[in-house]
């Protein structure tokens, strides 16, 4: 690729990805409907695990639509209403899922909540990816991890962003704010997307968006869909800004250990980068987000304090799913990742 070395850095978005390889019948039906030889009827995801690799995948697909699209794929298919009507049946398996798992307590506030997260671990109980990483983790275990995680990080701050218009005043404000900063405040090559890439670069594992969602886990895809599902539903705005909070409260602990990480295995300084910089920012974002995006929130629409709590605690909920399965394979000698020849 010709042009600036700015605009050569951003190429891993640029272009949309091929689709993925179904992984069962749902998502089967789903990837062959966006290649326009779909069958009559679609399986009803009823029949799925919420959580599984076939559910979580077709969901994946279908709110990519909204991001990059697919390779051959026409962008006059965001707003099929087959399509939507599809989506909309495998969003409703997943959000019930995650209001039957995710434990309710009508006492909670955010508030409280978000208290309990910045209570830090006396030290690594066995259930932390980033301690892992920190203690014995070794290169092929960061790598595995960058993989995975580059579905989510290769998008960052885009399906948060989709909440500013039902915000308000200070809430706005402050939301926009950190945004800003998430978009490298005005300069293209601070992006945070793009220092993932940078990231990712370091670990010689391909930067391309979406090269990875064949290696990644249903536990991985279910993180990404978590965000993609807030935010594209009004309704779930709160949810969207409780997913945010609990994202930037607990970030800039768990990246200094990343960051420790990193140097220990010799990743090389965007590597170590990416993770210094969410150690300074978040723990500033994580103050603007808890008063003024939290709390400008719920000091206009009070009625919402129940949402961000689900918010907060679904992510927790998936997040813990994640780590507790790459834990496991990592411990049996596995990379995590779905197949061979990733890494």
């Amino acid at each position: 690729m010709t042009g600036s070395p700015a605009l050569s850095r951003q190429h891993f978005r640029l272009l949309p990805p091929p689709l993925p390889e179904p992984r069962g019948p749902l998502s089967a039906a789903v990837t062959a409907l966006l290649r326009g030889s779909g069958p009559g009827s679609v399986p009803s995801p009823d029949d799925c695990s919420p959580y599984g690799d076939d559910l979580q995948l077709a969901l994946y697909v279908l709110y990519e639509l909204h991001y990059q699209g697919f390779e051959d794929v026409p962008d006059s298919l965001e707003w099929d209403s087959g399509l939507l009507a599809v989506r909309g049946a495998i969003e409703n398996r997943f959000l019930g899922a995650l209001r039957a798992d995710v434990p309710a307590d009508d006492t909670e506030t955010a508030e409280q909540v978000l208290d309990e997260l910045q209570l830090e671990p006396v030290g690594d109980d066995g259930s932390s990816v980033s301690y892992f990483l920190q203690n014995e983790g070794g290169l092929d275990h960061v790598r595995a991890y960058a993989a995975m995680r580059s579905l989510y990080h290769l998008k960052e701050a885009d399906p948060h962003a989709w909440v500013l218009p039902r915000l308000h005043g200070r809430a706005k404000a402050a939301m926009v704010a950190v945004e800003f900063d998430e978009f490298g405040g005005g300069r293209a090559d601070e992006i945070h997307a793009q220092l993932f890439a940078d990231l990712m670069e370091d670990l010689r594992l391909d930067t391309t968006y979406g090269h990875y969602v064949d290696a990644a886990p249903a536990e991985a895809l279910a993180t990404v869909n978590l965000m993609s599902l807030f935010g594209l539903h009004r309704a779930l705005r709160a949810a969207l800004v409780g997913h945010f909070a609990a994202v930037e409260v607990t970030s800039s602990p768990a990246s200094r250990r990343l960051a420790e990480a990193m140097r220990r295995v010799g990743a090389g300084p965007a590597a170590v980068r990416f993770y210094t910089e969410h150690v300074t920012a978040d723990a500033v974002h994580e103050q603007v987000v808890r008063h003024d995006v939290v709390g400008g929130l719920l000091e206009g629409e009070p009625h919402l304090d129940a949402d961000v709590v689900f918010g907060i605690r679904a992510t927790t909920y998936l997040e813990d799913r994640l780590a507790g399965g790459l834990l496991d394979a990592w411990r049996e000698g596995a990379t995590g990742l779905r197949g061979d020849g990733w890494i």
